[in-house]
C-alpha cells in the first residue's frame, strides 16, 4: 500500500514537475510585445525578479509571475547582466535572457570626420544621448591635458574614423581612443616616410596633412599638391593655403576671405608667416597623412581649382596667373546662367 502511494505521489510530483517545466517553456518561447526594435537598459545591480518587472511595466509581457518563478527554480540560467540593449521586434523572452545573460550589449557608434576641428568633434560626443558627459565645463586647453597632449590646442591629433562604444562610455574615453589612433597611425606612417623631405618631426608633418586635408577633397590629387607644398618649403617660399587664413579667423569668417584678410599677419595665415603654422587646422585622414610623408615627384609650385573638383597645377607664376584667369571666367559664366 505503502509502495503504491509512494509511485503515486511520484507520478503526481512528475507531472506536476512537467506540468511547470511546459508552462516555463510556454512563457519563455512567447514573442515579446514590441511594434519595432527596442533598446532595453538593465541598470546594475538589478536582479531577475527587478528584471521581470520591467518587462512587466513597459508591456513587453503580460506579467511578471512565469520569468520571476523560473528565476527561482533555476538561478544559474539567469545571470543577467547591466548595460543597454537592442531588441529585435521579433524576439522572444528566451532569445532576450540569452542576449542579457551573454551581456551582448549594443554597440552604439559615432564618426570623426576628416577635415573637421577639434570643437566639431566635440560637438558630435556632446550630441549623442547614449555618450556620458564629462568635458563639458573645460576649457580646450584642460581637456588636451587630459588627453596628455602637449600643445594647449589640440586641433589634429585625433584621428577621424568611426568609433564603436556602449552606452555609458565616457566622451573622454573616446577622445583618448581617438587620440591614441592617430598618435599609432602618425608614428607607424614616420617610419615609412620618403626621404629629404621638410619635417623634422611628426607633428610638422600632421600639421601639412591637414593643410592638404583642408585643400582638396580629391584624394587622387593629394600628392601632388603635397609636392607643391614640399616645393615651396625647399625654395623658402610662403605656403599661401587659404584655409589656413580660414582658421586663423576663427568665427569672423563668413565665407569669403578679403584682401584683408591676407594682410592681416596672424599666427596662422600664410600669406604673412614663413613656413607651417603653430598647429595643424583639421582632423587629418589616412590619405592626406600618406599623401604629406610620401609626395608625388613635381615641378609644380602653384595650383587652383579648375572648378569641377579638381585642381589646376602650375611651374610658374605666370602660369598659375593664367590658370586663376581661367578659374574666375569659368565661375562667372557659372553665375549667369
Amino acid at each position: 500500500m505503502i509502495k503504491k502511494l509512494l509511485i503515486v505521489m511520484l507520478l503526481a510530483t512528475a507531472a506536476m514537475v512537467s506540468t511547470l517545466y511546459f508552462q516555463f517553456e510556454k512563457a519563455l518561447s512567447a514573442p515579446l510585445n514590441l511594434n519595432q526594435d527596442s533598446f532595453l537598459t538593465i541598470n546594475p545591480g538589478s536582479s531577475i525578479s527587478s528584471f521581470a518587472k520591467q518587462l512587466e511595466n513597459q508591456l513587453w509581457i503580460p506579467d511578471r509571475f512565469w520569468l520571476r518563478n523560473y528565476g527561482r527554480v533555476f538561478p544559474e540560467r539567469v545571470n543577467i547582466k547591466a548595460g543597454t540593449y537592442l531588441v529585435k521586434q521579433d524576439s522572444t523572452l528566451a532569445e532576450l535572457i540569452k542576449q542579457v545573460i551573454a551581456g551582448q550589449e549594443h554597440q552604439f557608434s559615432v564618426t570623426l570626420i576628416e577635415g573637421t576641428r577639434f570643437q566639431d568633434a566635440l560637438a558630435i560626443l556632446a550630441n549623442h544621448p547614449h555618450i556620458q558627459q564629462t568635458v563639458n565645463n573645460m576649457t580646450i586647453a584642460q581637456i588636451a591635458k587630459k588627453l596628455a597632449i602637449d600643445n594647449a590646442n589640440p586641433e589634429g591629433w585625433l584621428f577621424p574614423d568611426t568609433y564603436a562604444f556602449t552606452a555609458g562610455t565616457s566622451d573622454i574615453a573616446l577622445l583618448k581612443r581617438a587620440h591614441q589612433n592617430m598618435k599609432l597611425q602618425l608614428n607607424n606612417l614616420w617610419q615609412t616616410r620618403a626621404q629629404g623631405l621638410p619635417y623634422k618631426t611628426p607633428y610638422q608633418a600632421l600639421i601639412m596633412a591637414s593643410i592638404i586635408e583642408k585643400e582638396t577633397s580629391y584624394i587622387a590629387e593629394q600628392p601632388l599638391i603635397s609636392s607643391v607644398f614640399v616645393n615651396r618649403l625647399r625654395k623658402k617660399m610662403r605656403l599661401q593655403t587659404d584655409p589656413t587664413i580660414i582658421y586663423g579667423l576663427g568665427d569672423r569668417y563668413k565665407g569669403d576671405i578679403t584682401y584683408a584678410h591676407k594682410r592681416e599677419k596672424t599666427a596662422y595665415n600664410t600669406y604673412r608667416i614663413n613656413g607651417l603654422p603653430p598647429t595643424p587646422i583639421a582632423m587629418s585622414g589616412l590619405s592626406a597623412i600618406q599623401a604629406t610623408l610620401n609626395p608625388a615627384t613635381s615641378d609644380y609650385f602653384y595650383f587652383v581649382s579648375g572648378g569641377n573638383g579638381k585642381h589646376v597645377f602650375s611651374r610658374t607664376l605666370a602660369e598659375h596667373n593664367s590658370a586663376v584667369r581661367d578659374y574666375l571666367r569659368i565661375e562667372k559664366q557659372k553665375n549667369q546662367q
